[in-house]
């Protein structure tokens, strides 16, 4: 039970002192929620109070299902946009029938989140290569940023998916820019930017969203063309089960895997970064965590609430603070909801400039500058598979944009896989320690004995450049190589197609009068290959615990056969 309901961990054990801790974090949390969830509803299309569905119920969900502690659910920008991203293609903003889809995207997001934590598929969440992510969220960033220009400017500019043509529409209408407006949007960013500044705990989004309210409201600006959110419906969300005979749904499954993965990832990376700061308190479960999620989206699309996820800047306040428990994110569900039945008005004059200036400052964030730079100074290979991410994204949109960053991670990662890095070593002189040739000076190559490093498992996708760098070095050493010894504490796991390509490799070569041994062999390998009889091929004895014995064994039964040149005095 305690594994499928972690909150049993926790609950059972709560003190009081904990309280006046999840308190304080759970009303600033809660706080802090309410402009951002109906900020990032804006980005996804959906009408303002969406955001606020999405920050109830969700972060209940959680409380129960999650292993994290102090993790924020709710709507973020990067799976808002992405929302966006896969509903604008099927239904027009702001209709009915695009919030239907968007809800059913959410509980798509949640069942293939609750299969992949009862299958124990939390490993998939390692496929996606942080390059190309980082490259596709700052392309994305820059869409969705620009797509709130028509808030910002307050002129007409349609909803682009093309950066190019978003620039372009606003390069054309620039001169019909409301100025008031333009004013209240960058006031609204410098506000945001500011108490950041001076202080991460207080909800700057709230103090921008209060004091855009008040002056509106106080200079009847809405009468002056300052477009505002109007009524908020107020209530709690009903019950509606998402449309499942839509006949988008099968349209929609890419969608929904892609943002369960990356919402995934978002979360498990927040929720890490801070459990290590509680490592004696508890730990976080990566499967559970996608039950937790899943739960939370599936449970959340019942009642208005689109695809939700952990964010950052909300977890790190709950963290700040002192939020021992998930009874935080009790606390704000709770105040999003008292704000659903009692406060929605006051949100009338909420003029939508400064909901486009949270959105853009926030979108923005993810813009990492850095990450790049550090790519160009230490793999540029990584480099590059972020800036195709990057312009692809770009260039042909984000919903097409993130299908390319997924397939570019996995080609990458099977690329590597097939041509690991090895190594030719030689003894350091006066040890029986044998390192890289290439890496370490004066070291002893005898012209005998080759010894190679190979770094990686061997399966059946690496065995042909596993035995293409053998020929390729023994091709090098001549006529007078005699041994080959391949240390293999780097190869944990071997399959058949790989056992069948040592065979022949061995069978080959000892036909030619060389040897073949192995050294470092770890457990699992040493046993695989002792079932499969490798010993019975050529010489017997082909395992030693390390190069030096394997030398020495050579030297010991070989020297003075005449098939070798003097160990004495080898050829360096």
């Amino acid at each position: 039970m305690k594994r499928f309901f972690p909150i049993l961990n926790w609950l059972p054990n709560y003190k009081k002192a904990f309280f006046k801790h999840d308190l304080a974090a759970g009303l600033t949390v809660g706080i802090m929620l309410i402009p951002q969830g109906m900020a990032y509803a804006m980005i996804a299309g959906l009408p303002p109070v969406y955001g606020l569905y999405a920050g109830m119920l969700p972060q209940v969900i959680y409380a129960i299902f999650g292993t994290s502690r102090q993790l924020g659910v709710g709507a973020v920008a990067m799976d808002s946009l992405l929302v966006a991203a896969a509903v604008t293609t099927l239904a027009e903003v702001g209709t009915e029938h695009y919030i239907t889809l968007a809800l059913l995207l959410a509980f798509m997001m949640g069942a293939i989140q609750l299969i992949m934590g009862l299958f124990r598929m939390g490993f998939l969440v390692n496929f996606l290569s942080k390059p190309v992510i980082s490259g596709f969220t700052s392309a994305a960033a820059l869409i969705i940023g620009l797509n709130q220009l028509k808030y910002l400017l307050g002129i007409d500019i349609e909803r682009s998916r093309y950066i190019y043509s978003i620039i372009h529409e606003a390069f054309v209408k620039f001169s019909s820019i409301s100025i008031g407006t333009f004013l209240i949007g960058i006031g609204g960013i410098l506000v945001l930017i500011f108490v950041k500044k001076i202080n991460k705990a207080i909800p700057a989004a709230l103090v921008a969203v209060i004091l855009s309210i008040l002056i509106v409201q106080f200079f009847e600006l809405d009468s002056m063309g300052i477009s505002i959110v109007g009524e908020v419906p107020k209530g709690l969300p009903g019950f509606a089960i998402p449309a499942l005979t839509a006949p988008e749904f099968i349209k929609l499954i890419p969608a929904a895997a892609t943002i369960a993965l990356i919402a995934f990832m978002e979360a498990v990376s927040v929720a890490k970064a801070i459990q290590a700061k509680h490592r004696d308190e508890y730990e976080i479960d990566s499967n559970q965590e996608l039950i937790g999620l899943g739960m939370a989206n599936v449970v959340g699309s019942f009642f208005g609430s689109f695809p939700v996820t952990g964010g950052f800047s909300r977890s790190a306040v709950n963290e700040q603070i002192g939020a021992k428990t998930n009874v935080a994110s009790l606390i704000s569900a709770t105040l999003v909801g008292l704000t659903l039945l009692f406060l929605t008005p006051l949100f009338y004059y909420l003029p939508k400039a400064i909901l486009a200036s949270v959105i853009m400052v926030a979108v923005f964030g993810l813009i990492n500058v850095k990450y790049p730079k550090f790519l160009w100074k230490t793999r540029k290979e990584d480099f590059f598979m972020l800036l195709v991410s990057f312009i692809a994204t770009l260039g042909i949109g984000i919903k097409e944009g993130i299908g390319l960053s997924v397939g570019i991670s996995l080609l990458v990662m099977i690329y590597r896989s097939t041509k690991p890095h090895y190594a030719v070593v030689g003894k350091i002189p006066g040890m029986r320690i044998y390192r890289n040739i290439k890496r370490f000076d004066n070291v002893i190559i005898r012209k005998d004995i080759l010894i190679l490093r190979y770094d990686s498992d061997l399966y059946f996708a690496n065995t042909p450049h596993f035995a293409d760098i053998i020929r390729k070095e023994v091709n090098k050493k001549g006529p007078s190589l005699k041994l080959i010894i391949l240390q293999a504490n780097s190869i944990a796991d071997i399959d058949a197609s790989a056992y069948l390509a040592i065979t022949e490799v061995i069978t080959e070569y000892e036909k030619q009068g060389i040897l073949f041994y192995f050294s470092n062999l770890i457990g699992p390998s040493r046993d695989l290959l002792s079932r499969a009889g490798i010993d019975e091929i050529g010489e017997k004895e082909k395992s030693f615990f390390d190069i030096e014995t394997a030398v020495e064994h050579f030297d010991r039964h070989y020297r003075n056969k005449g098939a070798i040149a003097d160990p004495l005095h080898p050829g360096i």
